[in-house]
């Protein structure tokens, strides 16, 4: 392994759980993107391994559900349904093109969503300056 991708690796161990989810958010939009790209270039080969690790981080996702959430079985649907559309994408190509920026703006408002929780969080664990007297 080169020093690049030691430090990569090293980098993602120091990131919190809420930093890793909003990566792999990013990762999925990224890859969603580089999708309809490859599509329009008639790169099918890119244009499938673009769906199939965008399927896979969803299934990641999914099974990393924390079920005794309340939240969690809604997220359950929402993942299973972008699990099953991308399948679908993946099988009908040009027939289903439009799907994909509809699942890049599902995805990427769930990212959001997860951004602003985590944001308020961490705002509450703000670290209170006390006083030492004595």
């Amino acid at each position: 392994m080169n020093g690049y991708n030691r430090y990569k690796e090293k980098s993602i161990y120091s990131m919190s759980g809420g930093e890793q989810l909003l990566l792999l958010f990013d990762e999925t939009l990224t890859r969603l993107t580089r999708a309809e790209y490859s599509l329009n270039d008639k790169n099918y080969a890119d244009f499938d391994d673009c769906i199939t690790r965008t399927s896979r981080i969803v299934r990641y996702l999914l099974e990393i559900l924390d079920m005794e959430q309340p939240i969690s079985r809604d997220l359950r649907r929402i993942y299973n349904y972008l699990v099953y559309d991308l399948s679908m994408v993946k099988a009908g190509r040009e027939r289903r093109q439009d799907e994909i920026g509809r699942i890049r703006h599902i995805l990427s408002e769930l990212r959001d969503a997860f951004a602003q929780a985590s944001k308020q969080v961490n705002d509450m664990h703000v670290v209170k300056e006390i006083e030492i007297r004595g």
